[in-house]
C-alpha cells in the first residue's frame, strides 16, 4: 500500500511539472493556474470518486455467503420413542474454497489500479487543455497588440497623406484608402476581442470558475534556442498504455478467481429439534432434544460456465494486447507529428523574423522618400499589409511551437 501511495505522489508531481519547463520566469502564473484546474475541475473529481468507489469494493467482496437460518413447526407432531417433535431450527454456513476471498480481493484491487490510471490520464489531458487555451489567449492578445500598432502606424501615414494633399503631392483617394485600411484592421481587432472572450470562457471553465474572470498571460513568449531532449522511451510507460497493462493484470486475477470459484464449497450447519416428554413414562432420554451437526459439499459437476469464463479471459487478454499496440502506434504517430510540426514552427518563425526585418527596412525607405518630397501611398499600404502578415505569422509560429511542445510533454513526461 505504501508503494502505491508513492506511485500516486510521483504521478501527481509529474503532472504538475509537465508542460511548464518551456515557459519563461514571467509565466510562472501558469503553474498556479494548472494547479487550480487540477484541484477544482469536476471531471478530475469525477474520476477520483470512481477510483474511491472501485477501491471500496475490496471491502464489499471480503465477505462470506449469507448464513442460512430456518425454523420449522410441526403441525402434526411426529411421535418418536423419546417423545413428539415440536419444531425444528436449522443454521447453515457455506464457505468458499481456501484462498477464494483473498483472490477476489486481489481481483477487485487490480480493477481499482486500472481505474486509477484514468485519473492520471485525465490530469494529463487537463494540463494539456489548460496550456493550449493559455497559448491561444497569448496569441490572441499578441495579435490585438500588433493590430493596434498597425492602426497607429496607418494614422501616422494618414497625417502624412493629408499634408501631401495640401501641397498637391497626393490625392484624397490616398487618404480614403488609408482610412479604409484602418477600418479593416479595427474590424479584425474587434473580431479578435470576441474570440478572446470565448477562449477566456473555455479557460475559466477548465478551472471550474466564473467565465468572466480575466486571465493575465505573459507579455512575451520566445522560442528557445534549442529544443529539449525528447526521450522516446517514456512513451512506452505512458498512462494510456500502462492502463492496458493494469487491465491485463486484472484479467489474470479474474482467471485466478475463476479457478478458485470452480472449486467445491464447504458447508457447516446445525439442526436442532425440540422434543416433548412422553407423559406418564419414566425412562432415560425422555423428551431429550435432538442436535445434529452437518457438513456439506457443493461441487459444480455439470457447470460449464467456469470453462467458458477461462476461454473468455484468454480472448480478453489477446484483445487488450492488440488494443495496447494500436494505441501505442497512434501515440507514436502523434509524437512524431508533433516533433516535426515543432521543427517547422521554428523554421517558419525564423523566416517570418527575417521577412519582418526587411519589411521594416522598406518602411524606413518610404519615410525617407517623404523627407525628399515624394511618397507612394500604394507602396505604403503594400508594405504595411506585408508587415502585418509577417507579424501575425510570427505569432502563429510561436503559438504552434508551444502547442506542439504541449503535445510532446503530454506524451513523454
Amino acid at each position: 500500500m505504501k508503494a502505491k501511495n508513492i506511485y500516486k505522489i510521483v504521478n501527481t508531481v509529474f503532472i504538475l511539472c509537465s508542460f511548464l519547463f518551456v515557459l519563461s520566469v514571467q509565466s510562472q502564473q501558469l503553474t498556479t493556474l494548472v494547479d487550480e484546474a487540477l484541484t477544482n475541475n469536476p471531471e478530475i473529481q469525477k474520476f477520483e470518486l470512481q477510483y474511491k468507489i472501485a477501491s471500496e469494493k475490496v471491502n464489499e467482496v471480503d465477505t462470506l455467503p449469507n448464513t442460512e437460518i430456518g425454523v420449522g413447526y410441526f403441525v402434526s407432531e411426529p411421535e418418536t420413542r423419546t417423545g413428539s417433535q415440536r419444531f425444528k431450527v436449522t443454521a447453515k454456513q457455506m464457505i468458499p474454497w481456501f484462498g477464494t476471498i483473498t483472490t477476489r480481493e486481489n481481483y477487485v484491487s487490480s480493477m481499482a489500479d486500472a481505474k486509477y490510471e484514468d485519473i492520471v490520464i485525465a490530469k494529463r489531458k487537463l494540463v494539456a487543455l489548460v496550456s493550449e487555451s493559455y497559448y491561444n489567449l497569448y496569441a490572441n492578445i499578441a495579435k490585438q497588440k500588433v493590430l493596434t500598432e498597425n492602426i497607429r502606424l496607418l494614422k501616422t501615414y494618414e497625417i502624412l497623406a493629408l499634408t501631401s494633399v495640401e501641397v498637391g503631392k497626393a490625392s484624397a483617394v490616398d487618404v480614403l484608402r488609408l482610412q479604409m485600411r484602418q477600418n479593416e484592421l479595427e474590424q479584425l481587432k474587434q473580431v479578435l476581442m470576441q474570440q478572446y472572450l470565448a477562449e477566456q470562457t473555455t479557460f475559466n471553465k477548465h478551472l471550474n470558475r466564473d467565465k468572466a474572470i480575466v486571465i493575465n498571460v505573459v507579455d512575451v513568449l520566445n522560442i528557445p534556442l534549442e529544443n529539449n531532449l525528447i526521450t522516446i522511451e517514456n512513451l512506452t510507460v505512458h498512462p494510456e498504455l500502462t492502463k492496458y497493462d493494469k487491465l491485463y493484470q486484472s484479467i489474470e486475477q479474474s482467471e485466478l478467481l475463476n479457478q478458485k470459484e470452480s472449486s467445491p464449497m464447504l458447508g457447516f450447519g446445525l439442526d436442532y429439534i425440540a422434543v416433548s416428554e412422553r407423559p406418564n413414562m419414566i425412562f432415560n432420554d425422555n423428551g431429550k432434544d435432538i442436535v445434529m451437526p452437518m457438513v456439506s459439499l457443493s461441487i459444480p459437476l455439470f457447470n460449464k460456465k467456469y470453462k467458458s469464463k477461462t476461454k473468455q479471459n484468454e480472448l480478453k487478454q489477446k484483445e487488450i494486447t492488440f488494443q495496447k499496440q494500436e494505441r501505442f502506434n497512434t501515440l507514436e504517430t502523434l509524437l512524431d507529428k508533433a516533433i516535426k510540426n515543432r521543427v517547422s514552427a521554428r523554421i517558419s518563425y525564423n523566416t517570418q523574423t527575417k521577412n519582418l526585418k526587411q519589411a521594416k527596412n522598406a518602411e524606413k525607405i518610404l519615410v525617407k522618400s517623404y523627407e525628399t518630397g515624394t511618397i507612394d501611398f500604394n507602396d505604403v499600404l503594400d508594405i504595411q499589409e506585408l508587415q502585418l502578415k509577417f507579424q501575425i505569422n510570427q505569432i502563429e509560429s510561436i503559438k504552434k511551437y508551444f502547442l506542439q511542445t504541449t503535445i510532446i510533454n503530454y506524451l513523454t513526461t
